[in-house]
């Protein structure tokens, strides 16, 4: 008796399908449930029945950035002012998902600038941030997208981006370090030019 091959992932029909071959939301939850057959549980038991749609609101939640502009937040929120000072925001809380292993990483944005004529609502910074944070990532990258946009909205004379984060793929599996963190940062304009301006953020972000 020739064996039985495991039952492949199931196709979606063409009604569940837009322009270019993208699923529909709806799929997903049959993914998701297809995902627990293939680890071995029963989608059918209690505590898994409503896992699928759980499991699919999460995920869309969680990468809803991916569909965000950071322009379409701003609601008119630049504005003309003529100081130059140092704007930081400090301690943003932010949580995102490593695009390698799908799990999460969270931590801490630090993001200054120095106005060039322009600052912008508050606000709207931790809306930049998690912008970015709420799509498969890598922090390397974050933290670049966060000053590139910065950098587009405002025409700062400089910006400054530091992130540190705890990656769920390197406490949970792997190398399993429960207290390392990852720091980047990126620097551009005056931040990257001038020693002491750098300086100056980064002496700001040692303080309690």
């Amino acid at each position: 008796m020739a064996s039985r091959k495991p039952p492949g992932p199931a196709s979606p029909a063409p009604e569940d399908t837009v322009a270019g071959g993208e699923l529909r939301s709806a799929p997903l939850e049959e993914l998701v449930r297809e995902l627990l057959l293939r680890l071995g549980e029963d989608p059918t038991r209690e505590g898994l029945l409503k896992t699928p749609k759980r499991v699919a609101e999460s995920l869309r939640y969680l990468t809803a950035g991916c569909a965000k502009n950071p322009k379409s937040i701003l609601n008119d929120a630049v504005f003309t002012h003529e100081a130059d000072e140092m704007v930081i925001v400090r301690d943003i809380e932010l949580y995102s998902m490593c695009e390698h292993h799908m799990l999460p990483f969270f931590g801490r944005a630090h993001v200054a600038y120095l106005p060039n004529g322009k600052i912008i609502g508050l606000s709207k910074i931790p809306r930049i941030v998690d912008c970015f944070a709420r799509r498969l990532q890598v922090q390397e990258r974050l933290t670049m997208q966060i000053a590139e946009a910065l950098e587009e909205i405002l025409a700062p004379q400089g910006v400054g981006v530091v992130i540190e984060a705890s990656h769920l793929c390197m406490m949970m599996r792997g190398v399993e370090k429960q207290n390392s963190r990852t720091v980047t940062s990126c620097m551009r304009g005056r931040f990257r030019r001038d020693a002491r301006t750098r300086q100056e953020f980064m002496d700001i972000l040692k303080r309690p």
